[in-house]
């Protein structure tokens, strides 16, 4: 009756036309830029404590932090399942530092400000991650430089996407 599901005698159920509607609002939002959504990128150095990203977490409320040398690059990422991990059975764990619990910059997923959202979705499900990093790479080949400039989340899209169909 809503005409989000039709049905067929001897077909199925299958999209209705209100569907494809929404559908054709949705697409158009996923080629928008990471660069025009992105939110502020929440960012601790790697020697700062376990101690100090828990405290972080909890004031930002976000899933996961951002770590960065002293230069201001790309070092990794701590999230709250790491932080629970080194937490767990250990005393001793709000002195450890975030260079010994977080995911190294080679192996954090990034995406780059002039991609799509489209790609950001596409990478966040492909590693079953909540967020990734916004960077830019700079610098000679032989030291290149990863500068943090944003950040993208699943609640970011969520919300790009609310707002497509809010408006059908």
């Amino acid at each position: 009756m809503l005409g989000y599901i039709d049905a067929k005698p001897k077909v199925g159920y299958f999209a209705g036309s209100e569907s494809r509607e929404a559908k054709s609002e949705i697409a158009p939002r996923a080629e928008t830029r990471v660069r025009e959504v992105m939110g502020v990128p929440i960012v601790l150095l790697e020697t700062a404590t376990v101690s100090d990203a828990i405290v972080m977490l909890f004031l930002e409320n976000v899933g996961n932090l951002i770590i960065v040398d002293a230069s201001g690059s790309l070092a990794g990422i701590v999230s709250r399942k790491d932080l629970l991990k080194v937490t767990f059975n250990n005393p001793q764990a709000s002195t450890v530092p975030l260079n010994m619990v977080m995911t190294r910059a080679p192996n954090v997923i990034t995406i780059a400000p002039d991609e799509t959202v489209r790609e950001a979705m596409g990478r966040m499900i492909q590693h079953e991650v909540d967020g990734l990093p916004v960077v830019e790479r700079s610098g000679p080949e032989a030291a290149p430089r990863t500068e943090v400039i944003g950040r993208i989340t699943k609640t970011t899209v969520i919300k790009l996407l609310y707002e497509a169909i809010r408006l059908t």
